[in-house]
Parts: C-alpha cells; sequence; structure tokens
C-alpha cells in the first residue's frame, strides 16, 4: 500500500516538481499565516479578515476563465515559469514593504489581490502540467493525490514555522522566506525534460475559444456537476478559515503561535486525506468518497464549533482538514479523468474560478456573519449547511457516476503492453 501510494513519483519530470514544489509552498503558507496574522493584529476586525480573503482569491475569479484559454493557447510550461517568477517579486515586495514599516493595510491588500491576480493564470497551468509530467496516464489520480498531500503537509509546516517565526522575527522573515523558496520551483521546473512544445494553428479568437470551454462544459455534466458541488463548498464551507484568528485569540486565549497549530492540525488531516486518497486503486468509485468525506467535513465544523479546550478543538479540526481535502482533490481528479486534453486549460480554469472565486464571496459573508452572531454559531452554521450539501448532491453525482474504473483498467492494459513490448 506504502508503494502503492507513491508510484506517480516514478515519473521524473513529476518528481522533480513534486519536491521543488514542496519547498516553495512552505513559504506560500508561511506568507499567508503571516499576511492574515498581521491585518487582525492591525485592525482587530473579523471583517477585515474576510476582506483579505477576498483580496486574495477573487482576483481568481474574474481571470481564471482567461487564465484557462492562455494555457491552452500558448506553452504552459512558459506560463507556470512565468507566474513563479512573478510570485517571487510579490513575495519580495511584500517583504521590504513590511520591513520598512511605513505601510497601511491598503498596500498589504494591493499586494495580496496582485498575487491572487497571479494564481488565475498559475493554477490552470500547474493542474494541466501534472497531467503532462506524468508518464503513466494511469497515475494520473495518484499524482493529484500527492499533490494535495504536498500542498497540505506543507500547510502543517508552512503556519507552524510561520507561529513561530512571527514571534521571534516578525512578519518580515516569513515574506522574505517565501520569496526565497520560490527558487526551488524555478529550479526543478527548468530540470524538467519535457517533449517541445508544439504550436497548434488557430482557428478561432481566444474570445471564441473562451465561448467553446463554456459549451463544452455545459455538454459535459459528469464534469459540471462535480464544479457545482465544488462551488458549494467553496462559498458557504471553506471559508470558514477566516475565523482561525478570531479561535486562536478570542476563543482560545491564544497568540500566533496558536493560530499557527490550528492551521497546522487542519494540515494534518488533509495530508491523511490525501494520503489515504492516494493509496486508492484505478477505479475507485470517487464520487462516493467525495460525498462521504464531505459529510465528515460538515461533522468536523459541527463538532469543532463550540468547544473551549484547545486539545479536543485540534482533533476535530484533523477530522475537518480529512474531509475537506476531497472537495479539490477528487474534483480535480474526476476532471482531469474526464475532459479532453484540448480542453484542459479551459475546464480547470473553471475549476480554478469557482475554488478560488467562491471563497473570497464566502470569507465577506462568514467574516460579517460573525460579526453579528459570533464565530461559533457562524462555524456550527457552516457544518450543518456542509452535510446538506452532500445530501443534496448525492442523487446527481450517483446518477452521473464516470465509468473511471472501465477507463482506468483500459489505460493499465495499455502501458503494460508497452512495456511487455519494450
Amino acid at each position: 500500500m506504502a508503494i502503492r501510494a507513491f508510484r506517480a513519483l516514478q515519473s521524473r519530470n513529476f518528481r522533480l516538481y513534486f519536491f521543488g514544489q514542496s519547498v516553495s509552498l512552505i513559504g506560500t503558507w508561511m506568507q499567508r499565516t503571516a499576511v492574515y496574522w498581521v491585518v487582525y493584529e492591525e485592525t482587530q476586525s473579523a471583517f477585515m479578515l474576510g476582506a483579505t480573503v477576498f483580496a486574495a482569491q477573487f482576483p481568481a475569479f474574474l481571470f481564471s476563465i482567461v487564465g484557462g484559454v492562455v494555457v491552452d493557447r500558448y506553452n504552459r510550461f512558459r506560463v507556470l515559469l512565468t507566474t513563479q517568477v512573478a510570485s517571487l517579486v510579490q513575495a519580495a515586495a511584500l517583504a521590504t514593504l513590511v520591513a520598512t514599516g511605513a505601510y497601511e493595510i491598503w498596500h498589504i491588500l494591493a499586494l495580496t489581490v496582485m498575487l491572487g491576480t497571479i494564481n488565475a493564470f498559475d493554477v490552470p497551468a500547474r493542474q494541466s502540467m501534472i497531467y503532462d509530467m506524468v508518464k503513466k496516464k494511469f497515475h494520473v489520480p495518484n499524482a493529484i493525490a500527492l499533490n494535495s498531500s504536498m500542498v497540505h503537509l506543507a500547510r502543517i509546516i508552512g503556519p507552524a514555522l510561520s507561529g513561530i517565526v512571527l514571534e521571534a522575527f516578525g512578519a518580515t522573515f516569513c515574506f522574505a522566506t517565501n520569496a526565497v523558496s520560490f527558487a526551488a520551483v524555478i529550479v526543478s521546473l527548468l530540470m524538467m525534460q519535457l517533449p517541445p512544445h508544439k504550436k497548434v494553428k488557430r482557428t478561432t479568437t481566444p474570445l471564441g475559444d473562451m465561448k467553446a470551454g463554456f459549451t463544452y462544459l455545459k455538454d459535459t455534466p459528469a464534469i459540471s456537476m462535480v464544479i457545482l458541488m465544488l462551488a458549494c463548498t467553496s462559498l458557504l464551507s471553506l471559508p470558514y478559515v477566516t475565523v482561525l484568528p478570531v479561535y486562536a485569540r478570542e476563543i482560545f486565549q491564544g497568540d500566533a503561535s496558536t493560530f499557527g497549530y490550528l492551521n497546522s492540525f487542519v494540515g494534518l488531516g488533509a495530508i491523511a486525506g490525501a494520503i489515504f486518497l492516494a493509496s486508492l486503486r484505478p477505479g475507485a468509485r470517487l464520487a462516493k468518497i467525495l460525498l462521504i468525506n464531505t459529510t465528515l467535513f460538515g461533522i468536523g465544523l459541527a463538532a469543532f464549533s463550540h468547544l473551549t479546550s484547545l486539545p479536543l478543538a485540534l482533533a476535530c479540526l484533523i477530522l475537518t482538514g480529512f474531509g475537506m481535502m476531497s472537495q479539490t482533490t477528487i474534483s480535480n481528479t474526476i476532471i482531469q479523468l474526464t475532459v479532453v486534453p484540448a480542453m484542459r486549460g479551459r475546464v480547470l480554469s473553471y475549476y480554478t474560478m469557482v475554488f478560488f472565486g467562491m471563497q473570497p464571496v464566502g470569507g465577506l459573508l462568514i467574516g460579517t456573519l460573525t460579526h453579528y452572531y459570533g464565530a461559533p454559531n457562524t462555524v456550527l452554521l457552516q457544518g450543518i449547511v456542509t452535510v446538506l450539501i452532500a445530501a443534496l448532491f448525492a442523487p446527481r453525482l450517483r446518477r452521473r457516476e464516470l465509468k473511471s474504473k472501465d477507463k482506468m483498467k483500459i489505460e493499465q492494459l495499455k502501458e503494460r503492453s508497452v512495456e511487455t513490448t519494450g
């Protein structure tokens, strides 16, 4: 089982990406945690926390479809390399700004908007490249699960380090560390051995490509239903992270380290869930697992909501993280296994749009509800709504369950046939 969980690492390109991105993501989570903490320290406002989430993610809602068209029309590798360099520049600018001390909250929000805009192009490119990096295509679900485990391992390490660093050295060090960490993924990209990019003669305009992507999504319910469910959870469930600083300071009477622990235990549960998904055999019923894990996500939120004991709360956050990570990982896997290659960037841009676009709107909503009704009542409501989302989509997803088992068997037979012939 342990070997099966890491089988996608047999592909050299994906292996380079995995280890390079792992370093970079730790820096990213250090920066993200520090930004939220700085904003809350300066404003003492749950609403401003929601506004910060909005600034970080709403640009992806606006520009991700454009990003998807760019990814499908041009060299994905160059697009990804460009976004990584741009992210490095953003982190360095943030570190410089905070180091001077002459900044207002709107300066931080402006740089956060810049990063969100970069992500609108980065995420479709990165997710599309995962498929290209894996040599054996029936290893794609494993690669996506490993990618998620990488993200959530960074979510454990990054916030914990950020909490320590914030106390000892301040936010500037967190931002500077993130800037340096981008060197790892940039080097890993430059070391890859990818086939030459084949230019395709385009007979349509970028706007025509955008329309074609929407038409394809509308005519493919196996994908559109998964994206719609992700939109609901991104709007109403995932923004619970908006109020974690409130729990850290007001409910658990803690500091930046406490905030780091809360994020880290969410990440601990998420990486456990990612390893579970990485260990699944090809052909597993992904839609069924998605529904079960969404229900666990809601139960974890409801159980966490009114706890005042930090150890018990951390235990509930493990369950929350375990269920939460399926929203992105399984949704991504179903899309990657279903979409035709020519539409991959554009369809994944809709995935990016609902994931990053709904969360900032939800962050504003959750921040407002927390202001009037308190964090515990708001998170309890989120838990109940999450369970209801799973119940609502259960019959629809079961009717449209992909025949992935047969597809994966065909891919396995093809690969084995090639290996035997060789």
